[in-house]
């Protein structure tokens, strides 16, 4: 099969933005990464564009954490403003989280809760004077973590290496 991707033109990006987010409310994020790609070809700077890939990337985080986790924080790593930057980053550390916590992996949530906890604090000093968002992401981090019972049993065991090295 010889088939090769069509470019966008200009005109059309905005109403391609649009279908993404439309994409990523029907649960269908990989089309969403899709036409975020298409945008991003044209216009590498499209802040949506951006966004809305971290985003799509983080919603498939209950399937493929392990190998969009740091993708998803590229993304968001590409956006200008600081306040977005620790926010959406703080928002793939908190969707990490839940992921780890869905799979039973206690020590790793905990550990990605609090990662997430440290950008939404960030993100705060950045935000507007009524945004609360990245207070309700943090405030939700620290209920995970104090009212998860099999994160509140493995908060209490410190980890343990897997292997001893010895000489």
């Amino acid at each position: 099969m010889n088939h090769a991707l069509k470019r966008l033109k200009d005109k059309n990006l905005g109403t391609a933005i649009t279908l993404a987010k439309h994409y990523r409310d029907l649960n269908q994020p990989e089309e969403a990464e899709s036409i975020c790609r298409d945008v991003l070809e044209v216009a590498p700077e499209n802040v949506d564009a951006w966004r809305t890939l971290g985003l799509a990337m983080t919603d498939r985080f209950a399937s493929q954490w392990m190998c969009l986790f740091e993708d998803a924080c590229t993304a968001f790593n590409k956006l200008p403003d600081d306040y977005e930057r620790a926010y959406y980053v703080g928002i793939a550390w908190e969707r990490y989280a839940k992921a780890q916590a869905e799979a039973g992996r206690a020590q790793n949530a905990i550990h990605a809760f609090e990662e997430a906890i440290g950008y939404f604090d960030e993100a705060s000093k950045h935000a507007a004077k009524d945004d609360p968002a990245p207070i309700l992401h943090f405030n939700r981090c620290v209920r995970a973590l104090t009212s998860s019972p099999e994160l509140a049993a493995a908060a209490t065991i410190p980890p343990q290496p897997k292997f001893k090295f010895d000489d």
